[in-house]
Formats: C-alpha cells, structure tokens, sequence
C-alpha cells in the first residue's frame, strides 16, 4: 500500500501531530514501506500455526495474595492537610477556560 503526502498529513492530523512538510515528505515513504511490510506479512500463511502470549514457554511465578501490611488509612490521613470520604483532597490545577 503506497501513501500520499495527503494521506500522511491526515493521519498527522489525526493523531493531532503538528507536521511541516518537510517532515510529510520524509515520512510518506517510510510509513508506506511499514505498510508494505505488513502487507506482506498478512499473506503468510499461518494455517495450524498456534498463537503464543510469548515466545518462550515460561510461566511466571505468582504469590499469594494475601494482605502483609497492617492498614494504617488513619494515621496515614490524620496528618493530610485535607481528608474526605477516605479520600486525600488536593488544590485545584487545572483552570476551566
């Protein structure tokens, strides 16, 4: 699949990335050969191919899940400088327009 400038800037535009020109023509053809690639890969025929989560055989080793810390919510909040509901209040920091 071969990509024009066009098509480079609307996904650009897309992803709400801000591109020169420079930069279009630079990518146009190096994205396209990534779609290529995929392209070619999609006609390998994968027919009794398992699929693997990994490519070694490994499991990982798991612990139980069971609490190792005593719950210290209280003390932890008595000294917050604003507490409510269990929650830590915090300043504002986002400023509506």
């Amino acid at each position: 699949m071969s990509l024009t400038a066009e098509d480079v800037k609307k996904i650009a535009h897309l992803a709400r990335l801000n591109m020169s020109p420079a930069d279009i023509e630079q990518f146009t053809p190096k994205l396209s050969s990534i779609l290529n690639f995929v392209e070619q890969m999609n006609k390998v025929d994968t027919t009794g191919v398992e699929a693997v989560a990994h490519s070694i055989d490994a499991t990982q080793r798991l612990r139980p899940d069971a609490v190792t810390e005593p719950d210290q919510r209280k003390a932890f909040q008595a000294i917050a400088p604003a507490v409510e509901a269990g929650l830590y209040l915090v300043p504002k920091v986002i400023e509506d327009e």
